[in-house]
């Protein structure tokens, strides 16, 4: 019992030891971490410059080139505030403010050491004094209590850039959130020394969230409703300013093989964005635009007022649609934009739709092709009115997250049905395209689109009432769709 009971005792100092020598290697590593983080400061406070540069400024979603291997520069940054009137969405106007004429504002880029004369030039025509604040700067209001601007008037100051890392800048003039709603945040990135490790293309996103005094798609010129700012319900979610900030024209592109890093910024006011690419993984995610580096990421999540740099290699073609993944943001609010990637098929990779069969989970005697209708339907005696009625009800349950509220569609994705000649050119096509879906090329009102519309499990009174509810909504042409001109399609 003797024995057992010391080697008992020994087997517990010996643990005690290894437990206080893990603590103590912690606490060294901790020390020696914040010593490394603290030195790196400082360091960088005592760089000297050795030239004097002209910074380059982009608009989104472009970026500045590299910095590269670059020594520490006196660099110099003109940036002009602008409120304009822009378009959010078709028939939508805002007036946005804007730090270099854009939304998100200029991309700024510098490196770790940099001396930065920051000229920030409050244009004449302009309403209201303005300023920004540098989440990059070290120093009171990240440099807004130095540089708040009257129009026709432009103020200087400096800063030194100390910590390496994607930052917001915003106005900061009362009422802040004002100011930043109607647009006026952009990035700035302050590489390190070395610069970053190159790719083959870089991109500059920005969400932002919106509040108009009309809801979503109300035409004509939409003032800022401080109302919903306040409550926090926005009637767009975008990115890059507008609801057609990314997509069509403004897609960006890359070539299979090739690595895409993409610097994403969260202007706010209000929300935070869980940012997706469908169909990609993120290889690696500078996480809040800092030094930790998270690995094989789905969706990361960018603060308000916060960033993010995501990379990845692009390994098959197609269009990658981005997202906020808060997806009825995506596809009901705009944030909602599109990488094209063309290049050599790789089925090594993605081999598309290999099979196609019918499911029958009721068992295998049952033999219906799966557009026909699987039960048994009364066909009634409606007046137009109730067609009209309980269309809108099918629509709704059906058809309205694709072609939304007022059949205005999500741009470059699904065609619109209001005053929609594709519609109105061809009855007996409309209800084809219900019965059987359609897939292809597509043009509406002179708009391409390409995607897919799956067969609609719906019977034929179903069918006419939703047709007829569409053709007489929104401009289109008034056409009623009976039971009988379905069933003659089937």
């Amino acid at each position: 019992m003797t024995m057992i009971t010391n080697k008992q005792t020994v087997k517990n100092k010996l643990k005690v030891l290894v437990l206080t020598l893990s603590l103590l290697a912690i606490g060294s590593c901790s020390q020696k971490e914040n010593k490394t983080t603290k030195m790196n400061s400082d360091m960088a406070e005592q760089i000297v410059v050795s030239n004097e540069l002209e910074a380059e400024l982009t608009s989104p979603p472009l970026v500045p080139k590299p910095v590269g291997k670059r020594s520490a520069a006196h660099l110099k940054v003109n940036l002009e505030i602008l409120e304009q009137e822009g378009e959010m969405v078709d028939g939508v106007k805002y007036i946005y403010w804007t730090f270099g004429g854009t939304v998100p504002g200029s991309f700024i880029r510098t490196r770790v050491g940099d001396e930065v004369e920051f000229t920030l030039k409050n244009h004449p025509d302009n309403k209201l004094p303005h300023n920004i604040d540098m989440h990059a700067v070290t120093g009171p209001g990240g440099g807004a209590a130095s540089s708040l601007v009257a129009p026709g008037h432009e103020v200087t100051f400096s800063f030194k850039t100390l910590q390496p890392g994607l930052y917001v800048y915003h106005c900061a003039t009362a009422p802040v959130g004002m100011h930043i709603a109607n647009g006026m945040y952009g990035l700035i990135l302050v590489e390190p020394e070395g610069g970053l490790p190159p790719v083959d293309k870089e991109y500059y996103i920005m969400q932002g969230d919106f509040y108009t005094k009309g809801d979503y798609g109300e035409k004509g010129v939409q003032p800022f409703d401080m109302n919903k700012a306040l409550k926090e319900q926005p009637d767009y979610v975008v990115f890059n300013g507008h609801v057609n900030g990314l997509v069509n024209e403004n897609a960006i592109t890359a070539q299979v093989g090739e690595t895409v890093r993409l610097f994403v910024g969260n202007g706010g006011p209000n929300l935070v964005s869980s940012f997706h690419v469908i169909g990609e993984i993120f290889d690696r995610v500078h996480v809040e635009g800092g030094d930790l580096i998270n690995e094989n990421v789905q969706t990361t999540l960018i603060p308000a007022g916060g960033a993010a740099i995501v990379e990845f290699k692009v390994n098959t073609p197609g269009t990658f649609v981005i997202v906020d993944h808060s997806i009825f943001r995506a596809f009901n609010k705009g944030a909602l934009g599109m990488l094209k990637v063309e290049g050599k098929e790789n089925p090594n990779v993605f081999a598309g739709k290999i099979r196609e069969g019918i499911y029958l989970p009721e068992g295998g005697t049952i033999q219906n092709m799966p557009n026909e209708i699987p039960k048994k339907e009364v066909i009634e005696n409606k007046t137009v009115a109730q067609q009209i009625k309980d269309g809108k009800n099918v629509f709704t349950r059906t058809c309205f997250a694709c072609h939304q509220s007022e059949g205005q569609g999500i741009d470059g994705i699904f065609p619109p049905l209001a005053k929609s000649d594709y519609l109105n050119k061809d009855v007996n096509r409309a209800i084809k395209t219900v019965i059987n879906g359609l897939q292809g090329e597509i043009t509406v009102n002179n708009v391409k689109y390409n995607s897919i519309m799956t067969s609609q499990n719906l019977n034929d009174q179903e069918i006419a009432d939703v047709l007829t509810y569409v053709y007489n909504s929104w401009g289109n042409n008034k056409t009623v769709v009976t039971p009988q001109m379905v069933q003659k399609n089937r």
